[in-house]
C-alpha cells in the first residue's frame, strides 16, 4: 500500500529561485534512498507537491518539509492511499510551470506519468495538481503572515472576580469566557461555564447524577449563571449558556424557569444565548423543537455549539435555524495547515452566510489559526489565544496589536 501526501506553500521572499535545483537534487538522494518519489511544481512562487510512497517514510519526509525556513504558509491537502505510483522516475522532480505554455502545460505534467494506466484527471489528486497549474484555488487559498507579525496584549480593564458568594444553588460554580471580535477590540458575549465548587470539568460536574436528575441539575445550575452574572456587572453584555438539548424536554416547564431567573437578576431574554451541542443524541426531536419555539418567543436566542463534532447538524440546520453556530475546535485547530479542514470552513461560512446565521470559531489557541479564520470572513473567536475562562469571574482579555 502506497502513501499519497499533497501539500502547496510559498517560497520566501528571500530564497534564491536559483537555490532550487540544489535543493532538489539534495531532496532526490533522501527520497530515493526511502523509496519515495513524486513531482514538485513551482509556479515562481508557489509549490506543489506530490509525495508517494512507503507511509512512514512519506510521513518522515513530509514533516522534515514542514520545518523547511525555505518556504511558508504549508498547507497539507489531502493525506490518501494508492495501488500505485504516478510518479514513478525520481525521488523528487521538479517541474517548473513557467519554462511551458499555457495550452500545453497540462499535458506536459501529466507525461511525466509513470503509472500503466493512462493518468487522467479523474483521479482526486490530479484534480488537486490541476487546479494548482491552472491558478484556480485562488479564491479559496489564503496566505497569512508569520505569528511574530502580532503580539497580544493584556488589556486588565477587563477583570472582574468574585471572592466569595453565597446561593441557594451550592453544588457548583461558573467560569467565565468572552467571545470576542479582536479587530474591533470588543467583547460580544461572555461563556457561562458550569464546573464543580472545585473548579472541575462539566463532565465531573454531571457525573455525580443519574438518570434525569443530571436535566435537571443543568436547568437549576442556571438560576447560579445569572446571579453570578449580575454580581460581576454584566450591564447590557450578552450572556451565553450551555444546557444539555434533552434538558429543555426532560425538565417540566424548563423555559418558563429560566425566564423567571433572567427577569429576577434584573437581565432580559433577548440579551441571553442558550447554546446546545449537536453531539447529544436528540431523540425527542419534536418536543425539543417545540421547546426551541417557545425560548425564540420569548427574546432568547439559540446557538449550536461544537458544530461539525456530532453527527446531526446539518439535519438539525434543516429543522430549526439557530442564531449562531460555534465551529468545533477540532476543525478550529490547526486550520490554517489543513486543506480539508480550510474546506469545511469555507462550506460552513458559504451556508451560513445563506441562513443569515452568525459563526463563531471556538478553541482558538493559535495566532496562525485566528489570521487564516479571519481572512475567510470570521469575525468573533473564543479560545485561550485572547482570553482562558475566569473562575467566577471576567478574565483579563489579550487584544492583538501589530509589532
Amino acid at each position: 500500500m502506497l502513501t499519497t501526501i499533497l501539500y502547496r506553500s510559498h517560497l520566501y521572499d528571500h530564497v534564491p529561485v536559483k537555490t532550487l535545483q540544489d535543493m532538489v537534487a539534495k531532496a532526490n538522494k533522501k527520497n530515493e534512498l526511502s523509496s519515495v518519489t513524486g513531482i514538485l511544481l513551482f509556479d515562481g512562487l508557489h509549490f506543489f507537491q506530490l509525495l508517494e510512497g512507503p507511509d512512514q517514510e512519506v510521513q518522515g519526509i513530509y514533516n522534515r518539509i514542514c520545518q523547511d525556513a525555505r518556504h511558508h504558509n504549508l498547507v497539507e491537502l489531502m493525506h490518501d492511499f494508492a495501488p500505485a505510483r504516478r510518479f514513478g522516475n525520481v525521488g523528487m522532480e521538479l517541474f517548473d510551470l513557467r519554462e511551458h505554455e499555457k495550452s500545453s502545460v497540462l499535458q506536459a505534467v501529466l507525461d511525466k506519468g509513470t503509472s500503466r494506466y493512462q493518468l487522467t484527471y479523474d483521479d482526486r489528486a490530479l484534480q488537486f495538481l490541476r487546479t494548482f497549474v491552472e491558478a484556480r484555488e485562488k479564491e479559496n487559498y489564503f496566505e497569512i503572515p508569520p505569528a511574530s507579525t502580532w503580539e497580544f496584549v493584556a488589556d486588565s480593564d477587563s477583570y472582574r472576580e468574585l471572592e466569595s458568594f453565597q446561593h441557594h444553588v451550592q453544588d457548583c460554580r461558573f467560569a467565565f469566557q468572552p467571545i470576542v471580535d479582536p479587530f474591533s477590540r470588543r467583547i460580544t458575549a461572555y461563556e457561562a461555564l458550569i464546573r464543580t465548587p472545585t473548579g472541575g470539568s462539566p463532565q465531573e460536574y454531571f457525573a455525580a447524577f443519574g438518570g434525569e436528575a443530571i436535566y435537571h441539575a443543568d436547568i437549576q445550575a442556571k438560576s447560579l449563571a445569572f446571579s453570578l452574572a449580575k454580581k460581576l456587572g454584566i450591564g447590557n453584555q450578552t450572556l451565553t449558556i450551555n444546557l444539555l438539548p434533552m434538558s429543555l424536554v426532560t425538565v417540566p416547564d424548563a423555559v418558563e424557569f429560566l425566564l423567571k431567573e433572567i427577569n429576577a437578576n434584573g437581565l432580559i431574554p433577548e440579551q441571553i444565548v442558550v447554546e446546545v451541542t449537536e453531539n447529544e443524541i436528540i431523540s425527542r426531536a419534536e418536543e425539543f423543537t417545540a421547546e426551541v419555539k417557545k425560548l425564540k418567543a420569548a427574546g432568547i436566542s439559540l446557538a449550536l455549539d461544537d458544530f461539525g463534532a456530532g453527527f446531526a447538524g446539518l439535519s438539525l440546520l434543516s429543522k430549526f435555524q439557530p442564531d449562531k453556530i460555534k465551529i468545533d475546535r477540532e476543525i478550529i485547530s490547526d486550520v490554517h495547515k489543513s486543506g480539508p479542514k480550510q474546506a469545511i470552513v469555507h462550506a460552513i461560512i458559504k451556508c451560513c452566510a445563506s441562513l443569515e446565521i452568525a459563526v463563531v470559531a471556538e478553541g482558538v489557541e493559535k495566532a496562525e489559526e485566528w489570521m487564516w479564520l479571519e481572512a475567510v470572513g470570521i469575525s468573533q473567536f473564543q479560545g485561550y489565544l485572547f482570553a482562558r475562562p475566569q473562575f467566577s469571574g471576567f478574565p483579563v482579555v489579550a487584544w492583538p496589536e501589530i509589532k
